[in-house]
């Protein structure tokens, strides 16, 4: 029997491309997953917990959280943002809640109750799931395809869909379809750094404002680091690397960063200390700091860097001294040598080429009644819940242009 929908990848995309095809009228829809288990990815990310999309319902705004893809995203939030998704899962029966930072998360804080929902919703529909099933060949017939299956297992289907993620499967069948494929490279990863300074403050974390250079390409972001006892990680460090993914390595993760601890200017740094050592002549410099929200044991770090004596007083306080400080808390530059932990669940950059698909009905335009959705294509989101969104909202575009394909041809 030939399937209406063969779905490569029983992941996120996966499991709401085939829920939504078989909503809107698909007879037979079929997910393959090559592993013992659907939805692992699921299952993990966010420390079980899920975070499964974000509360950022602007979607000017919203695309600016993808390093790649965000013009094309553009279109397919439109149709299906946010808004979208949060509502799609509540009225299915998960409830959702919203924490401060924007996370949305099931409101139990289990992934499990994610994947009971999609698998649940997909068992009523009548989508039928096949794990240990992975896909080695498609072969491109006169009314759809063949896909032959691990165990010499074979399906027929009218149209396919991957959805596979950043396993190499999906890109493997895609190039054999015809597809160029751009080499995926870790995305979201802290920074290390070959410089002892900071050893002590690990575990520390603050806002800053942050300026990597690589190869003479600057990129900038503000928000939260973490200090670790190699180097640098938390969002802000996420970010970054996100977007300079690409450039990091082709330099082989080398690097300079530079960090504005204090996220002021230097007129108002300097306006401070000048006030302060007015005020407080009389105190230990090591042990007195005009910055209340400056940790203590990074004041302490950044100024026997520099040589301040111990028991030097603000009163005593050279010009030159001032000035080395003024640098140190504002423009301190680190030597970058190597990422740290590839983190978020290993998102990738790189995937199927966005030149080869129509992103009004992620269609390949090289392959008819091929579809693509989620991670398996060349666009990546930050940590906070958008790698997921940009799955859900690309299969529900895809299974939504299948659907409406499939009921022309049969009015035909």
């Amino acid at each position: 029997m030939i399937s209406d929908l063969v779905i490569i990848g029983g992941g996120a995309s996966g499991f709401m491309g085939a829920i939504t095809a078989i909503s809107n009228g698909l007879r037979s829809v079929v997910i393959l997953e090559g592993t013992p288990k659907v939805l692992e990815k699921v299952r993990i990310s966010g420390g079980g917990r899920c975070n499964l999309t974000n509360s950022c319902w602007d979607i000017s705004d919203l695309v600016n959280n993808y390093p790649r893809g965000d013009k094309q995203l553009l279109g397919l939030f439109n149709r299906f943002s946010t808004a979208e998704a949060f509502d799609w899962f509540q009225n299915k029966g998960l409830d959702l809640k919203i924490e401060k930072d924007g996370r949305v998360f099931p409101r139990s804080d289990s992934s499990e109750d994610v994947i009971k929902c999609l698998t649940d919703v997909a068992k009523r529909s009548g989508v039928k799931v096949f794990t240990n099933s992975h896909v080695k060949k498609i072969i491109i017939k006169k009314e759809g395809f063949n896909l032959l299956v691990k165990g010499n297992n074979s399906f027929e289907a009218k149209n396919i869909l991957i959805c596979t993620g950043g396993h190499p499967s999906g890109r493997r069948l895609a190039k054999s379809l015809g597809h160029s494929i751009i080499q995926p490279v870790p995305s979201l990863f802290s920074l290390s750094t070959p410089e002892n300074l900071l050893r002590s403050c690990s575990g520390v974390t603050l806002d800053v404002q942050i300026k990597l250079t690589v190869n003479k390409k600057k990129y900038t972001e503000s928000g939260s680091i973490l200090i670790t006892h190699k180097g640098f990680s938390g969002p802000v460090i996420l970010r970054i690397s996100a977007f300079s993914a690409r450039n990091l390595h082709a330099n082989k993760y080398q690097g300079e960063l530079r960090i504005n601890w204090l996220c002021m200017t230097e007129y108002e740094v300097r306006s401070k200390l000048d006030l302060y050592k007015l005020e407080n002549g009389k105190k230990v410099v090591l042990n007195n700091k005009p910055f209340k929200d400056l940790p203590r044991s990074l004041w302490r770090a950044l100024l026997l860097n520099l040589n301040i004596d111990s028991q030097l007083k603000w009163a005593d306080l050279s010009k030159y001294q001032k000035d080395s400080m003024v640098k140190c808390l504002i423009m301190k530059s680190f030597l970058i040598n190597s990422r740290g932990p590839f983190g978020e669940e290993f998102v990738s950059a790189g995937g199927v080429s966005l030149k080869e698909i129509n992103f009004k009905t992620m269609e390949s335009k090289i392959c008819e009644s091929l579809f693509f959705a989620g991670e398996v294509l060349d666009i990546d989101g930050i940590t906070g819940g958008f790698n997921f969104q940009h799955c859900w909202t690309s299969a529900w575009v895809a299974a939504n242009a299948i659907s409406a394909k499939q009921k022309k041809l049969t009015r035909l």
